[in-house]
């Protein structure tokens, strides 16, 4: 078998246990350029995988997920038959240590979810407005969300008589129930009729969040604005944790219940939901 029918097989093979596998297929097809997709597995060399690792030094983001991926095709590769030995080197530089989530205070909360300092981070918007950009903000904190789990939120998905958000199709092809408190609940029950007299989309298959246009959220958008909102409400990084603190980190500032959609023997638990009357 050539490595590229090995790594057309390894590919398919990650997919149909359910990972999407998108960055890593993307890696091990970039690495067919470095080396002869034609020839055999064990023809490629240890110069080759330099090549494309291209780094020296301190393991960067990248050349860690180019490692990454090599190194699980020649497991499957090796296990498989299709190669006997890995070309990856021994003394691969190590990991860098990562920083833990910024914990946001109480009152840094407080500041990031105030109503009038984000209208006043959002003047001369023309996308996103301010009722939009706090509801998305107080979606990621209080259900725990991830920016595209909360971004990708249809009106089908958002029970709010059972105060139940359904997540669909997150890592691994997975869906999950997302189980929301009252104040949250009393946040997105506001936000409905704010959406109607925007115009916005009433279909169920419509997005919960969307710019003035009916456009989706656009990550740079986001990321722009609750840098500017960050900075208004004086928010800065701490000694031995992030510099910066991220909209990411919202996520992990206090525990919340996550019960899977497949699940039907567990009912919905919601004592332990966050609450956003920070």
């Amino acid at each position: 078998m050539t490595l590229r029918e090995a790594i057309g097989q390894y590919i398919l093979w990650r997919r149909a246990h359910g990972a999407k596998f998108t960055a890593c297929a993307n890696l091990l097809r970039h690495f067919l350029g470095y080396a002869d997709g034609n020839a055999a597995c064990d023809a490629v060399t240890t110069a080759q995988v330099l090549a494309f690792l291209a780094g020296k030094g301190p393991l960067t983001r990248h050349r860690e997920n180019k490692c990454y991926a090599l190194a699980g095709f020649w497991r499957h590769a090796i296990s498989r038959g299709h190669a006997s030995r890995s070309p990856l080197p021994d003394n691969e530089p190590r990991s860098p240590v990562r920083a833990p989530p910024y914990i946001y205070s109480r009152d840094e909360l407080r500041r990031l979810f105030d109503p009038a300092t984000v209208e006043f981070s959002r003047r001369g918007a023309v996308q996103m407005d301010a009722v939009t950009f706090r509801t998305l903000l107080l979606l990621l904190y209080g259900a725990g969300l991830r920016f595209s789990e909360a971004t990708r939120l249809t009106l089908a998905d958002v029970d709010l008589a059972e105060a139940v958000l359904t997540i669909r199709v997150t890592k691994f092809y997975k869906s999950r129930l997302a189980p929301v408190g009252p104040q949250l609940t009393g946040v997105l029950k506001a936000y409905m009729p704010w959406r109607l007299r925007g115009n916005l989309e009433r279909g169920q298959d419509s997005y919960l969040l969307a710019n003035r246009g009916g456009t989706p959220l656009a990550s740079s958008t986001v990321q722009a604005a609750f840098d500017a909102l960050r900075r208004i409400a004086g928010i800065h990084g701490a000694a031995g944790g992030r510099q910066i603190p991220r909209l990411h980190d919202l996520r992990h500032n206090s525990g919340n219940r996550i019960i899977p959609a497949t699940d039907q023997k567990r009912p919905y638990f919601l004592a332990n939901c966050r609450t956003v009357g920070v």
